[in-house]
């Protein structure tokens, strides 16, 4: 079947549009996205602003449109960390369902690693053994790791990068405040660090999604236009070199590196601090970036519910 897939994420809207069916690897037929920036579309208390409201509103709409033109039989719309933390959530779901007859999913922080796990799970397969996985996206940072499909620990933190550049980096930072933030970070992804230490250490460790992808390529990885399937690994040396100069970096010198867009320029320096924090604490001397992510995991996790009901 044809699915159209509505990832609502902190950064990014994106519809992809692929031929899915059970045995089969989804195969991406066409995509369609545009820069929402909906973390950054919070007001002081912590709502989505009317102009976030409307520029999702209409993306949705444009979606649809897309959607209905590539002939999808279905479409699964979700939203992540900037709709469901937001305080008028309901409000923001309300007003797209009524505009676009839309109904959007506002999946859990322990879904988001969930589903990327069982992702990252079908790309590497179970020679991968116990496999921990990170994603850091605009709103929240994903962890989860286990020996099964299942992951036996997930959970989700607000390290976002694009939630972390709008509180901490709207201006230049001196030693001290980056300190501090680096600190706090850090705090954050120890406290709940033994969830996944406690089984050993990893049999592997991968990374997901954009802010990775972008990190990877800085430090000397592949470019996406080698193909999914070049491997490309993320180095704890190489990323340690490399924030001193990102902290030197206007938002010009930023967007000019390789894997990073201007949208996204501001939020290289938070999304590498967290990175590193997550590799060292976790005694990680280095991520493999898996191309499959959250998308892929909703994709793959409807094509077993649609097999099983088949079956039936």
């Amino acid at each position: 079947m044809r699915l159209g897939v509505l990832d609502i994420g902190s950064n990014t809207g994106h519809l992809l549009v692929v031929d899915a069916h059970d045995g089969a690897a989804p195969l991406p037929a066409y995509s369609y996205k545009q820069p929402l920036r909906l973390a950054e579309h919070l007001d002081e208390s912590g709502a989505v602003s009317t102009s976030g409201i409307e520029a999702l509103v209409d993306f949705t709409a444009e979606a649809l449109v897309v959607a209905e033109e590539k002939g999808c039989e279905d479409m699964l719309a979700f939203a992540t960390s900037a709709v469901r933390d937001a305080v008028n959530s309901d409000d923001v779901l309300a007003t797209v369902r009524s505009r676009t007859d839309v109904e959007l999913g506002v999946l859990s922080g322990e879904d988001e690693a969930r589903l990327t796990f069982l992702a990252v799970r079908r790309w590497f397969g179970w020679s991968a053994g116990r496999l921990a996985v990170f994603d850091i996206g605009g709103g929240s940072l994903e962890i989860a790791g286990g020996g099964d499909e299942r992951p036996d620990v997930a959970w989700s933190l607000p390290l976002g990068a694009a939630r972390l550049a709008r509180a901490h980096f709207e201006e230049r930072l001196d030693e001290s405040d980056l300190k501090k933030i680096r600190k706090r970070i850090r705090t954050d992804i120890a406290r709940d660090a033994g969830n996944l230490l406690r089984a050993g250490t990893p049999h592997r460790a991968a990374a997901t999604s954009k802010t990775f992808r972008s990190l990877a390529r800085i430090c000397g990885a592949p470019p996406s236009g080698d193909g999914p399937l070049v491997p490309r690994v993320l180095h704890l040396d190489d990323l340690r070199e490399w924030i001193p100069k990102l902290v030197d970096m206007d938002a010009d010198e930023l967007a000019a590196l390789p894997g990073v867009s201007a949208s996204r320029a501001h939020q290289v320096l938070p999304g590498a601090l967290v990175a590193e924090a997550c590799m060292d604490i976790f005694d990680l001397p280095a991520l493999e970036i898996c191309p499959w992510a959250l998308r892929e995991g909703v994709i793959l996790e409807r094509i077993d519910r649609l097999s099983v009901t088949d079956g039936r």
